[in-house]
Formats: structure tokens, sequence, C-alpha cells
């Protein structure tokens, strides 16, 4: 499947590419001492659902050792993993930070805005007001299974590579390949890019 980015104007199946929300923020490098780059994806199907992913992001960058450096565009996909039309569709996004915390610390933030948001784990594939994953952290890999990284179905879901496509098209999953490659293999059904919405970087 060729990835929508690389499709000519003419194809019928194009879907646009959103404006990214991306922003370089380059005070932000100043700050902190020797960061590592970490991506992480977040997902919302319950309650005000961009609502919920801007108040992640604003969490995250008022974390101490947290400097967001870009957000991606919103896509609205259907739920992975269950039966269709059974939960609300995902509101997914992906921000680009820059951190000093070192990955258990930066799960340990994520869980905790994870419950801010009234996060339920009472089933695996079961509806959430907001779902934090740490997709990458500065080319680690680990099969820890405390944390594993690279996000080891990453590879798999267009709702992450696309929006993280986005904001860098260079980007390489570590031990899987680049991102754009990624991005051509898996398909794009029930993803869609939601141009009517945006999410703001913090300032």
């Amino acid at each position: 499947m060729t990835a929508f980015f690389t499709q000519g104007p003419t194809d019928p199946t194009v879907q646009p590419v959103p404006a990214s929300v991306v922003a370089q923020v380059d005070a932000a490098d100043t700050t902190l001492q020797n960061p590592k780059r970490a991506v992480l994806s977040l997902g919302s199907n319950l309650g005000n659902r961009l609502e919920i992913l801007q108040g992640a992001i604003d969490a995250f960058e008022d974390t101490p050792g947290v400097r967001i450096k870009a957000v991606s565009p919103v896509y609205e996909t259907e739920p992975w993993g269950v039966e269709p039309g059974s939960q609300p569709s995902y509101y997914n996004a992906v921000v680009v930070l820059k951190t000093t915390l070192p990955p258990s610390s930066l799960l340990e933030r994520a869980h905790a805005v994870e419950e801010a948001f009234n996060r339920v784990r009472d089933e695996r594939w079961g509806p959430r007001t907001l779902d934090v994953d740490i997709v990458a952290y500065d080319g680690v890999t680990s099969d820890d299974p405390y944390l594993t990284l690279p996000h080891p179905r990453a590879h798999e879901r267009a709702f992450v590579l696309a929006p993280w496509h986005d904001v860098d098209p260079d980007a390489q999953l570590p031990g899987r390949g680049p991102v754009a490659d990624l991005l051509g293999i898996v398909t794009r059904d029930g993803v869609q890019a939601r141009g009517d919405l945006e999410l703001r970087l913090p300032e």
C-alpha cells in the first residue's frame, strides 16, 4: 500500500495532509542538561476528547525535566482490537519531547497524567479517557516487561505512524526502520486526518 504522503494529486484516494502543529522551541533545549528525545502517542475516546488531549500535552509541558518540541495534527481512529461500533472513535496525536527523565520516570509521569484524567484499567481494550504510550526513547531498545522500547506494536499502527510522520518525516522506529516506509505498509482503514481540529503547542 502506498503512503498517502507520496501519492499524486490526481489520485482519487488521496487524503490531504493536515497542516502540522509543529513548532521547534529552540529555548527548550537551553533549559535541560543533556536531554533525550522521546515520542509519545496520545489517545482518547471518552469525554471531551480534544480537550483531554490538550490537557495531557499541557501536563507534560508542566513536568520538570520535560519540554514539548512538536505536536502532531489530530487523527480520528476506529478503536483497536474490539468489534466495530462497540466503542466511540479515538482522537489520536503524537508528541515529540526532550527530557532529562529516564524512561521509567517518564512512564511513571505518563501513568500519573492518565490517572489525572480518570483513566480506568479494567479491561485490555476498554474505552479510556486518556491513553499515553511511550513509542520511542532516544533510540533505546529494551525487552523489559515494565517498559518495552520501542513500543512493540507501534510499527503496526497507522494512528501512531501517520501523525509521527507529519511532525518528523525522517523519523526512524528503532529496530524497524523509517516511519515513512512502515506507514507505506500498514493499512490506513479507520484512520482519518481531522484537519478541522487542532492541538496547541504550549508556550
